[in-house]
């Protein structure tokens, strides 16, 4: 099974679990009931913000841990460099 059949179906059951706790036809163990019914309604929107925070994280980490390229950097202005010369040997202006 592909990584992205395993993610659905776990999406897809956790989905049916909630909407089973959210409407009452299953009881959510190890919490008091009227705790669950003030934090059942909640708990995508807490869902949605903790994914958020970490996707801000992990984009901020990504950029803070970069390293700066100086050979890639050479590279890619010298490639640049052999596109335009190309395209003006074909007789298309550059610049």
């Amino acid at each position: 099974m592909a990584r992205a059949h395993r993610v659905g179906a776990t999406a897809v059951f956790l989905t049916v679990l909630y909407i089973l706790a959210f409407f009452q036809f299953v009881s959510v163990p190890f919490v008091d009931e009227a705790t669950a019914q003030k934090l059942i309604p909640v708990l995508p929107w807490w869902l949605l913000v903790s994914f958020g925070a970490y996707s801000l994280w992990s984009l901020g980490w990504g950029l803070f841990t970069f390293r700066d390229c100086p050979e890639a950097y050479a590279e890619l202005l010298q490639e640049i460099n052999e596109a335009k010369n190309d395209l003006r040997s074909k007789g298309v202006t550059v610049d």
